[in-house]
């Protein structure tokens, strides 16, 4: 058994993270805002993560095994994490992204193209930081979603407060109503009524991971494993949007209608203009065994169908 804080984990995987927790037999401390109350058996926190003075004074003597950070995206939220959990915490895992390998939020180095992208395309112990940035704004934070995640892995990398790993997760589908981003929906619900599905031209695979298994990996990242570094987080089986396409065609009876559209246009969810893959060889080596997207797939897209069914027939 051990003593794990979770930061966040109101919500959708984060919230499935704290259940398996709990559910192993470790204690379990959440912190947040106090919007939303932490599932039944938890510790509860109540503090601004923004807020330095206050998150030290509302977590006093407490001392974790391992801190999960599920909601940091900011360089000037991960230097505060760093300065009030150093001493406190002998491991912290933060919940990252695949965005940290997209060019389009910042410049980064060239990607090798048409292979999985492995972790060390993006070093954070040499990733430039910029406190100074307007990241306190959504207008800001918004587009520049990546580059926050890429720095604040930095100061974390830097930090030296205690061992520190970072789970780039992949996209993360599965969950049904639960599924808060839509992106799943949007292909659904198009594809149900016969509208439009805008991709792109040549359209490039992407990865992804269903919540229950990033959830598992979360736990394992915190209370089993003990390496330090980014990890990517993905199931085997690439994926691109006119393959989602098809496979929700086969769950709704209804072919899709692609709208086609160059390179650099926007699109649909998951339409992607350039390659879009990670590699998982790194976790699977440390001894994570990841699913294929072919394995729960199927599910996912019934959950999201049954979601979109129940929401039609209550209008």
């Amino acid at each position: 058994m051990q003593e794990i804080c979770v930061i966040g984990g109101s919500r959708y995987f984060g919230k499935l993270t704290v259940e398996r927790l709990l559910g192993a037999g470790h204690r379990v401390t959440v912190v947040n805002r106090g919007a939303t109350a932490p599932p039944a058996g938890t510790g509860h926190v109540v503090a601004d993560r923004n807020d330095e003075r206050a998150l030290d004074a509302a977590l006093g003597a407490r001392t974790f095994d391992a801190v999960i950070d599920q909601v940091c995206y900011t360089p000037v939220q991960a230097a505060i994490a760093a300065r009030v959990f150093g001493g406190r915490a002998r491991r912290y895992v933060m919940a990252s992204t695949i965005e940290v390998y997209n060019p389009a939020s910042g410049d980064i180095p060239a990607l090798p193209d048409g292979e999985p992208v492995p972790e060390e395309a993006i070093d954070p112990a040499t990733w430039a930081v910029h406190p100074d940035r307007p990241w306190h704004d959504m207008a800001y934070l918004e587009p520049h979603y990546g580059e926050g995640k890429r720095q604040t892995e930095a100061v974390f990398t830097r930090a030296d407060a205690f061992a520190f790993a970072s789970v780039r997760c992949a996209h993360v589908l599965g969950g049904g109503e639960r599924e808060f981003t839509g992106r799943l929906a949007h292909y659904v619900e198009r594809i149900a009524r016969g509208e439009e599905v805008v991709v792109h031209e040549g359209a490039r695979p992407s990865v992804f991971i269903h919540y229950e298994e990033m959830a598992e990996l979360m736990v394992w990242a915190a209370t089993a494993a003990d390496f330090t570094g980014p990890v990517n987080a993905c199931s085997d089986g690439a994926l691109d949007a006119r393959a989602l396409g098809a496979a929700i065609a086969g769950q709704v009876g209804q072919e899709p209608v692609y709208k086609v559209v160059p390179v650099g246009e926007e699109a649909s969810p998951f339409s992607f203009d350039r390659h879009y893959a990670m590699s998982n060889a790194r976790a699977k080596g440390l001894g994570f065994s990841f699913s294929h997207t072919d394995d729960w797939l199927p599910g996912a897209i019934a959950e999201a169908v049954g979601a979109y069914s129940a929401s039609f027939s209550a209008v």
